[in-house]
Parts: C-alpha cells; structure tokens; sequence
C-alpha cells in the first residue's frame, strides 16, 4: 500500500491542477473578475494583453520554486511546482477548448454574483485537496514559506492581505472603472477562504470527554474492546466526600461520540462533560472499528510542514 502512496499523491496533485484550471475557465474568465494573490495579478494580466495567464504563472512561480528547493524544503518546491506546472498547461489546453456550454456568465449581469461564489467554493475545495496531499498551490505561499524560514515570528497575513487588496484595487481600472469586478474578487476571496478553513478543520475536528468515574477498570476497558481507543487516567478526590475518583481525558471522532455515551450511562456512579476541538495533534497511531492501524491514502511528505 505503502509503494503507492507517493505516485497518488502526485496523481491528485495533478487532478487539483486541472479542476482549478477547469473552475478558472468556467467561472473566473467570463466573469471578468481577478481571484486573489499571484494568480489574480496573473488573471489581469491575461485580461490585458490577451496571453494567457499560465504562461507568466509558471514564470512567476519557477524562481520562487528553485528558492524554497534551496532553501526551504525540496518536497514543497517539488509538489507546489508541479502544481503549478499542469495548473499552466490545462489552462492553455483548455483555451483551445470549446466550453461556451459550460461556462457561466450573463450578460444583464444580474447572476454575476454566481461565478465569484461557485468558482470561490470550487477552488476552496480543491486548496483543501491539495493540502492534504501536501503541497501548496505556489504563489503566495512560496513566498510564506520563504519569509517563514526567515523569520518564523512574522505573521504572513498582512503580506497576503496587501496583495488581495492590490489585486481588488487594480480590478476597478482594468475592468473599465467598475466597482462590480472588486467586489466579485472580495466574493471570491472569502468563499474560497471560508471553504479551505472549513474542509481542513472537518478532518482534524474530535471531541474531547472528561469523564469521572469510580469504576476507572471497567470504563478503560469497554473503551478499549468497544472504540479500540485508548484514554488517559488522572487520579482525583471528590470536593464534597473528599472520596477517590478517576478522571479519564478521551479525544474520539464524531461518529465515536454516541458509542462513548452509551459506555457512559451503562457504568453506574461515571459522569462526563464534552467540548468540541478544532485541532488534534501528536504522532500517534490511528486505528479503524476493527482496531487495525489506518494507512492514509496519501503521502505528506518530509518537510513540507502541511
């Protein structure tokens, strides 16, 4: 399973690459509107001087490529390149094609705020896909991952915040001094932004339990044979009696929570509170119901920092 986890991962890399060259040819371009960052400059440029735009994105991107290869991490600069790569070159396939059936535009401009909204969802997802194969989609990100090495206390926000305005205000005179492309570019942004944070915390997202018991063998136990999860045990004393108690910390799935409970109430003088976390992290191995330890289908890669 293992040999073919790097071969997937490029292979999703290059599917991203063509869904979000797809997404930029069906949503983006008929709409007359710039997507944030590197690409958004990219997509003004293309507006302009009618080139297409994957030919100055792979020009962009090759030498802040080679900077983070030497500087940052080979894998990064390998995946995001190759991203970047095919990103380029469906973007110029696809201009041969005729996708006038498929792409979405209007001409009253009534439904102009669909292109911004659909393409910021699509390519929100797509971002969240390629992160998980661990690789970035170049640009911008090149460039915090440069800055971070550098110095890892600076909050790249604000760079990334000036350049989305940059490519907002630039909008309004490329597009025949008109507010509608800077408001479908701020649209676009924070549909794919909303989307990315969405999918990336849905896979990290658990519940935590604290649960009190007196009978810390047999809960250990039933958590064990029922979820194959581990717990652990903190030794504790009741406020009023001043009696023995166990307090085990639990972190599960959300599709664990209704087993965990029902463990719960059948354990008599055992209570827990629940909250939900955002993040949970740790090199540890993960189990399935069947208590064999889970193989991701996809590879990470050393030093990527995804």
């Amino acid at each position: 399973m293992k040999n073919y986890r790097k071969p997937f991962t490029y292979l999703v890399i290059i599917f991203s690459s063509f869904l979000c060259a797809l997404t930029y040819t069906i949503f983006v371009f008929p709409n007359k509107f710039a997507p944030a960052g590197l690409n958004g400059l990219c997509t003004l440029f293309q507006y302009v001087t009618g080139w297409n735009m994957g030919y100055l994105s792979l020009l962009l991107n090759l030498p802040l490529a080679i900077a983070v290869y030497l500087k940052v991490s080979k894998t990064l600069s390998v995946r995001a390149l190759t991203y970047v790569a095919f990103f380029s070159l469906f973007l110029v396939v696809l201009e041969q094609a005729d996708l006038s059936a498929f792409q979405y535009s209007t001409e009253t401009g009534t439904s102009t705020i669909m292109g911004p909204l659909v393409g910021g969802i699509l390519i929100g997802a797509v971002i969240s896909m390629l992160l998980r194969a661990g690789a970035y989609s170049g640009g911008t990100e090149y460039i915090a991952s440069l800055i971070h090495k550098k110095r890892p206390e600076f909050n790249f926000f604000w760079v990334s915040f000036i350049l989305n305005c940059v490519v907002a205000v630039l909008s309004f005179f490329v597009y025949d001094y008109k507010i509608e492309p800077v408001l479908m570019s701020i649209l676009y942004s924070f549909a794919s932004s909303s989307v990315m944070d969405k999918l990336n915390r849905a896979g990290r997202s658990a519940v935590r339990f604290e649960i009190v018991t007196k009978h810390p063998e047999e809960l250990s136990q039933a958590i064990i044979e029922t979820l194959h999860h581990s717990a652990t045990l903190i030794p504790g004393e009741g406020i009023y009696k001043g009696e023995p108690v166990s307090v085990l910390i639990c972190v599960v799935n959300k599709n664990q929570v209704p087993l965990l409970s029902n463990i719960i109430r059948q354990i008599p003088q055992t209570f827990a509170v629940s909250d939900l976390v955002s993040d949970v992290i740790g090199n540890f191995k993960r189990v399935d119901t069947r208590g064999k330890q889970e193989v991701p289908f996809l590879d990470p890669g050393e030093g990527t920092g995804i």
